[in-house]
């Protein structure tokens, strides 16, 4: 493990500590397997291990606390502008909101093991109102797990550890040209796996003063709020909109007449979420259902530029 290894006996103690903060700030960038090796290189060389575990965490908590304060004064904002950003599908606040609302603040332990939440759970935290010392704890306490895991590994298999490393050695060069590759391949399989799930949703939208158009003209749409429990503990909702979740599909659909118009409305980035349960209600025959273009707050910049009176704000839905 000659020049490799030396590199990261010399440089390990940054090399953690800079590849973590990376990471766990939302970059594509793989920080487990360099836990792995550090892991290994304090059983192997005897390299100084609490350092590398108090890098990890500190880098940990750096990023975390970036985004739980980004949270704490921006709340929705950060967490559409991280999901628009992200190379996973554009459910993913959804997903993680969800997640958060059924374990709370607590999740933020395991968060580190499930890709996506990592980095989605702290800025929610801060929107969600977690105080700043709980966090701080749960924060090391995710940070410590997760380091511990990967050197842990490490160390417990460090003689695989070293045959890969030799292995990567004797490639030279040609070794970083087959990470560059991967981790390429890996950056456009997300990328294709997104723009399938944006074409998967391209519906027809109907915009707010269209809405507004089918409430004045008396036709009574019906108003669904898609979003998720923690997305409507954070802000308020169309008045009189049918929460989606409150019953199954199924029965839901049962009760309605399939030539109404309904109108699907969520607060994530592309309007994914609505188009998805556009999708469902259209799959089942109510073919006037279409998702709100732009969310709950093209709506809301709809009543508050006028367009919209008080009258037909209570009656939406």
């Amino acid at each position: 493990m000659a020049q490799l290894s030396h590199l990261i006996h010399t440089y390990g103690v940054l090399i953690v500590f800079g590849t973590v903060l990376l990471e766990q700030i939302g970059l594509p960038i793989p920080a487990f397997p360099v836990l792995i090796i550090a892991g290994a290189l304090t059983v192997d060389q005897h390299a100084p291990w609490p350092l590398y575990l108090a890098a990890s965490i500190v880098a940990c908590l750096i990023s975390d606390y970036f985004w739980f304060r980004a949270g704490r004064y921006y709340g929705k904002r950060v967490l559409r502008l991280l999901c628009r950003i992200s190379l996973s599908p554009d459910s993913c606040v959804s997903q993680t909101e969800d997640n958060f609302s059924r374990w709370g603040a607590k999740s933020l332990v395991v968060a580190k093991f499930i890709p996506g939440f990592n980095t989605i759970a702290p800025p929610l935290a801060g929107a969600m109102g977690t105080s700043t010392q709980g966090f701080i704890w749960l924060s090391v306490a995710g940070g410590l797990l997760w380091s511990g895991v990967g050197m842990g590994l490490g160390a417990w298999f460090h003689g695989s550890v070293d045959d890969v490393i030799g292995w990567f050695e004797a490639l030279g060069s040609t070794a970083l040209m087959v990470v560059g590759a991967l981790l390429a391949l890996f950056v456009l399989l997300k990328y294709i796996e997104r723009r399938r799930n944006l074409g998967a949703a391209e519906l027809p939208r109907i915009s707010a003063d269209e809405l507004t158009s089918l409430l004045e003209a008396g036709h009574d749409p019906l108003i669904v709020d898609a979003r998720s429990l923690t997305a409507r503990q954070m802000e308020a909702g169309i008045p009189g909109a049918l929460i989606y979740g409150d019953a199954t599909p199924e029965r839901l659909m049962a009760t309605l007449d399939r030539e109404r118009n309904i109108v699907v409305y969520c607060t994530c980035p592309n309007d994914i979420t609505a188009a998805q349960v556009a999708q469902t209600f259209i799959a089942n025959g109510f073919h006037r259902a279409r998702p709100l273009r732009g969310g709950l707050d093209a709506w809301n910049a709809h009543c508050a530029d006028g367009r919209t009176d008080a009258g037909l704000r209570s009656k939406a839905g």
